[in-house]
């Protein structure tokens, strides 16, 4: 018989002779004794609904982010918006974005919030774009001249912190470089240590394609070589605890490259996150071919986000052991020291010491609890004989 009919009919008719397969009958034990064939298809099993509540315990999310230098917001807000939406992005840390001010503003009809800040028309600018899954979420916003801004957020017993930044370019001078670093020192010594960080931006440094010292830093997959910028951001990085996302996933080279001008390469853009929630990141790269900037590419970077489930504490529980110790008392569970066998009450010790004296009418006998008498005086004479 046809297989892949044979299974049809196997999940149409359950109690038909389709579930058990040719190969599985013997000729010596006749038709009547057969074996069902391995099942190669779950498709006719029972759904469980047991199962799927054990499963919806575990509250998993998944949550997609992205960090793009565009050059410019103006006239590229719903591009952004558009590539969100077709690469699943979630939260979107932007640089350059050259708008002025310290605002928050409803993208059009999308339902997506863009957060931004910045001093100086036409210069430097950053910002975060957040989906309307995620933008309730946002409890407090922190704005650090126009080069950091950071959004909190709260989901369910956990806090994270989105951070959009982006460091001066190699040819500024030295002191702006300077109060950049310190700025973002700042906004990460006062996160918590129990929140998490998800740090996306552009950092004009390059970090080399291997550690160099660097290992609980830099994961070894990097691109390039490292300049003097590089290697300060990895002493910084070092210094806060902090791991450099997209060099612990080995990739291609076209997604590494996070800038491309001409016959320049380099990898410029990183997602930082902490060391200890480095197990919850799943991928990060770039991904290639989104046209809306010519030199800087979209990087992403997959977190899975648990929630810890809260456990109802057993009331029922509870009420009988209160009130077993209320009525019965409680013990420290030893028993004392001699070498006698200690008994339930005063009554039974008496009878292992002084022998089996005759009971008040109505006492209980420790032979009613399943304790065996003590041998009486002739049985031990015998004994000794």
């Amino acid at each position: 018989m046809d297989q892949l009919r044979n299974n049809v009919n196997a999940r149409s008719l359950p109690e038909s002779n389709a579930l058990y397969g040719s190969s599985t009958v013997s000729k010596e034990q006749g038709p009547l004794h057969r074996r069902p064939d391995v099942v190669k298809s779950k498709q006719g099993f029972p759904h469980s609904r047991e199962r799927v509540w054990v499963k919806k315990l575990v509250h998993e999310r998944r949550i997609r982010f992205g960090t793009w230098n565009i050059g410019t917001l103006t006239g590229k807000s719903m591009e952004i918006v558009d590539v969100m939406v077709r690469r699943k992005i979630n939260f979107m840390c932007l640089q350059e974005t050259k708008w002025t001010g310290e605002k928050a503003k409803e993208l059009d009809n999308s339902g997506f919030k863009l957060w931004y800040t910045g001093k100086i028309r036409l210069r430097n600018g950053v910002g975060i774009i957040v989906d309307k899954e995620w933008k309730k979420d946002v409890v407090d916003v922190r704005r650090v001249g126009d080069r950091i801004i950071a959004l909190k957020l709260v989901v369910g017993q956990d806090t994270f912190n989105v951070i959009s930044g982006y460091a001066p370019q190699v040819g500024l001078a030295e002191h702006f470089k300077v109060k950049f670093w310190e700025d973002l020192e700042g906004v990460l010594q006062d996160i918590p240590q129990g929140e998490k960080v998800f740090l996306g931006g552009d950092l004009n440094g390059h970090v080399g394609s291997v550690a160099r010292g660097f290992e609980g830093v830099h994961g070894g997959f990097g691109l390039g070589e490292m300049n003097g910028e590089g290697k300060s951001i990895l002493e910084f990085l070092e210094a806060l605890d902090l791991s450099i996302a997209n060099t612990w996933f080995k990739k291609r080279a076209e997604h590494l490259i996070t800038y491309k001008s001409g016959g320049t390469c380099s990898q410029i853009d990183f997602f930082l996150i902490r060391k200890s929630d480095r197990k919850y990141c799943l991928n990060c790269k770039v991904i290639p071919g989104e046209s809306l900037t010519t030199q800087h590419r979209v990087l992403v970077m997959d977190v899975r986000i648990r929630d810890r489930a809260k456990r109802r504490s057993p009331m029922m529980s509870q009420e009988i052991i209160k009130a077993a110790k209320e009525t019965l008392g409680e013990s420290r569970g030893f028993g004392p020291r001699g070498k006698e066998s200690w008994w339930w009450n005063e009554i039974g010790t008496s009878c292992c010491l002084r022998g089996s004296p005759k009971l008040p009418l109505g006492t209980p006998s420790p032979l009613d609890h399943g304790l065996a008498a003590p041998p009486s005086r002739s049985t031990r004479k015998k004994r000794k004989g």
